[in-house]
């Protein structure tokens, strides 16, 4: 059992500095405490996604996959809801909230959905030794398609407004609610696929098993609670002594430190010949962001004594626009379950262009090309649209038989 769980331990070692800090209440400068707290925030993310994924042996398939996309984002969602908390009563801090939300939810389309595509056609190219040009994935992934596609089109509110209201809060977290649901009554016999050190703890016997699953929740939960505050924080005075745009730095370097471990987890999915398993679990993690995320941001703004709507300015509206016109392409694309090279390469060169063209006008061009590459896309595949968005109010899944000739062909 200690060598199953000695990779958790020496992780759990690391933030043993940030826990100490928090405790006697010591502030170190800003870019010390980013480090120590950032270093902390990883190596809690890294203990949750393992025993998230451990956790697959004792829960049902569908929901399992469910639960580990809620987990391995649970990071992300203490840094962002202390975001919102505190613009209760620094108003400052909602741009941070913007922020932190709209850069994890690009990246996680544009660098983690790309990279899992273009690795996973390298590696069955490789084995098959012929091109292989699209990833196809079952047909039951398109509930969470149909999900995604109604939060993503419901998130247009959002930047339409200028505002998240409490009322829209609820209604997605309403929604993510019957997601679980589904995810809990839906057929799914595959047995878990589980890699590195969430493997050998997975192996362990039963009793074994479920108490270090039931401790690294716990222990790295409680990591990143008192992490999270310090990071944050020390994420916007660091951006100011070191003369950085501290709205992008929120946006892009917090993400990454709590999205890691998840990335990482579907990568060797995808580079061991699981592309599918990979990108379902990012698709999932994506439904949680414009559900759970999104819905959770204005609740946690009311609890922080702000009024029922967040509103945004110009920056974070644009930043919002962006973000859910570079959703609807990705959408569109997997519409008929099969995401073409092109498609990937397409994604991952628009999320690299973002950083070289910063300016509000800049931004809109790119929004108006992710709307009309998507527009094409569902034109393409207009024949999935219909089933696509009612995909998630029905109680079983009838193909078309164009679909069921698709996933036999497999290119």
């Amino acid at each position: 059992m200690l060598r199953a769980l000695r990779p958790v331990l020496v992780l759990l070692a690391v933030a043993i500095p940030a826990v100490a800090l928090r405790l006697t209440g010591t502030h170190p400068p800003a870019l010390l405490s980013m480090l120590i707290f950032g270093l902390a925030v990883v190596a809690a993310s890294f203990v949750l996604a393992w025993a998230a994924e451990a956790a697959e042996v004792d829960i049902a398939g569908g929901l399992a996959i469910a639960v580990l996309a809620v987990i391995a984002v649970l990071p992300e969602y203490a840094v962002d809801l202390y975001f919102a908390h505190t613009a209760g009563t620094n108003p400052e801090y909602v741009q941070y909230a913007a922020a932190n939300m709209t850069g994890s939810n690009r990246l996680l389309l544009g660098l983690g959905w790309s990279s899992v595509v273009l690795i996973s056609l390298y590696v069955a190219s490789r084995r098959s030794g012929r091109t292989i040009k699209a990833l196809v994935l079952d047909s039951g992934y398109r509930r969470e398609l149909g999900f995604l596609a109604v939060a993503a089109v419901v998130a247009f509110v959002i930047p339409v407004t200028g505002q998240i209201h409490l009322a829209l809060g609820i209604l997605l977290l309403a929604f993510f609610a019957y997601y679980l649901y589904r995810a809990a009554v839906s057929e799914h016999d595959d047995e878990p696929d589980l890699i590195g050190p969430a493997a050998s703890i997975g192996a362990l016997p039963t009793v074994q098993r479920r108490i270090s699953v039931i401790s690294m929740f716990v222990l790295a939960a409680g990591v990143i609670l008192a992490s999270a505050e310090p990071f944050a924080n020390s994420l916007v005075d660091g951006g100011q002594a070191l003369g950085i745009d501290q709205f992008l730095l929120v946006q892009w370097l917090a993400p990454l430190a709590s999205e890691a471990p998840e990335f990482i987890v579907a990568l060797l999915f995808a580079w061991r010949g699981k592309g599918a398993a990979a990108l379902g679990l990012l698709i999932s993690a994506k439904v949680n962001q414009w559900t759970l995320l999104i819905g959770s941001l204005p609740v946690a703004y009311l609890l922080g004594d702000g009024p029922a709507a967040l509103h945004l300015d110009a920056r974070q509206v644009e930043e919002f626009l962006l973000t859910a016109t570079q959703t609807l392409l990705g959408l569109a694309v997997l519409l008929s379950l099969r995401f073409p090279r092109w498609a990937a390469w397409t994604l991952l060169g628009l999320f690299a262009v973002q950083f070289a063209v910063p300016g509000q006008t800049g931004r809109y061009v790119l929004c108006g090309i992710y709307a009309v590459l998507a527009v094409a896309a569902m034109v393409h595949n207009r024949r999935y649209l219909v089933p696509t968005i009612t995909s998630p109010f029905r109680r079983t899944e009838k193909l078309a038989d164009a679909e069921r000739v698709d996933e036999l062909v497999g290119v």
